[in-house]
């Protein structure tokens, strides 16, 4: 039977209580809500923190909202908080087409937009959408809060810029018009992380991409971006060739690696073929010919 390493806990009932403790145990601390990567990684001690502090207290955190011309997203956001929500579904469809092939309804239900995109595992598709939509994470500490955008946010393979004194407390989502967004991901099984996946998201207006946007996961692209291929669709049309182009560009572009669930040359395929699938479902969206 594998068994965590002994830890301490605290429970937190605010984000004030929550970066005070972070601030008194420090680098040996960590958060948790629910707890669906942290503690897996926990019994294969690959991770050995001294505290837990437990933050699902924090219902301050579990909003979802539109504010001006941002949607905000409370790290404490269930899954299936998201997954539910019209208002979401209704802005950025990939939201959903994202949310729908994340585990299974008990991880939607316990499991967090905050505490997925902070465990930063490669093959995660909350990073992807978010890389996609060009969001921007905030992150408090005692001293006050910073905003970052998600090319700066992950730093690496679970390593965020997130301080042992900080939290990551929302995540905000620029609304645009004309705006599309699409996910495709394949697995080995229904719920299981992916093999490949690929976001797109794109505003079009005149039949002219002025924003596109494309996240990966699970093939070592990046901050979970084809940077190459987003700029070759913008000030471009929304055409088959701009999309076979895209797909050839984050194929050449990301670093998959060899695992049971595939060989390199074939993720580096699939990484082509979803992108050119988002975005073709993307543009349809923008363009009012999907729902």
């Amino acid at each position: 039977m594998q068994v965590p390493a002994p830890v301490e806990y605290e429970r937190a009932t605010s984000v004030e209580e929550a970066l005070a403790l972070l601030e008194r145990h420090g680098s040996e601390s960590r958060l948790v809500a629910g707890g669906h990567s942290l503690l897996p990684m926990m019994k294969l001690r690959l991770a050995q923190p001294e505290v837990l502090i437990d933050i699902n207290d924090l219902k301050e955190l579990s909003y979802l909202r539109r504010e001006g011309d941002e949607y905000c997203i409370g790290a404490m956001a269930r899954h299936r908080d998201v997954l539910v929500s019209q208002e979401a579904g209704a802005l950025f469809a990939i939201l959903h087409d994202a949310e729908r092939v994340i585990a299974d309804p008990i991880v939607r239900n316990r499991g967090t937009v905050g505490g997925s995109i902070c465990q930063a595992d490669p093959s995660e598709d909350l990073s992807a959408v978010f890389a996609a939509l060009g969001a921007s994470a905030v992150i408090r500490s005692a001293a006050g809060t910073r905003t970052v955008g998600m090319d700066e946010f992950h730093v690496g393979p679970y390593s965020t810029v997130v301080g042992p004194a900080e939290m990551l407390v929302e995540v905000r989502i620029p609304i645009r018009a004309n705006f599309g967004t699409a996910y495709e991901k394949v697995e080995r099984r229904a719920g299981d992380w992916a093999i490949a996946a690929a976001g797109a998201a794109l505003v079009i207006e005149g039949g002219v991409i002025t924003y596109a946007g494309i996240g990966l996961a699970a093939v070592g692209a990046e901050h979970f971006r084809s940077a190459g291929a987003e700029a070759s669709l913008r000030g471009g049309p929304a055409s088959e060739e701009a999309f076979t182009t895209a797909a050839r560009l984050t194929s050449e572009s990301v670093n998959p690696v060899a695992d049971q669930r595939g060989p390199e040359d074939y993720k580096r395929h699939l990484a082509g073929e979803l992108t050119k699938r988002a975005l073709r479902r993307a543009a349809a969206r923008a363009q009012g010919q999907e729902g």
